[in-house]
């Protein structure tokens, strides 16, 4: 995230608790980040303020969303962000990724080849 110059992290329901030494370990100088995050119980709560969402997903999901290219989806946010709005971008487990019912609640998904 900080790479991007992304800098407010919102962690849903944590698997492994908060805070976590191993996410510290592996922030490789980020941990700015991670002092800052904020702990939500589910996804609607973590983007409740948010005026756009977009979902981050490398399968194909047959939902009727705009599916968008990582470089137009932060364009598309860039122009939101001008206009005011809040966005976001929700990634899920490394693992496994996204649920279906978690890319619905969005606006976009970002297809990350």
């Amino acid at each position: 995230m900080w790479n991007f110059e992304l800098d407010r992290m919102r962690i849903v329901a944590p698997r492994d608790g908060w805070p976590n030494d191993r996410a510290r370990a592996m922030a490789s100088g980020a941990g700015r980040v991670l002092d800052a995050a904020t702990i939500h119980d589910d996804l609607t709560a973590a983007t409740a303020e948010c005026s756009h969402v977009y979902a981050t997903t490398a399968r194909v999901r047959g939902l009727t969303k705009p599916v968008l290219s990582p470089e137009r989806a932060m364009a598309d946010a860039a122009e939101r962000i001008d206009k005011g709005e809040t966005v976001a971008v929700i990634f899920g487990p490394e693992r496994a990724g996204l649920e279906n019912e978690e890319v619905a609640r969005t606006n976009a998904i970002v297809s990350v080849p």
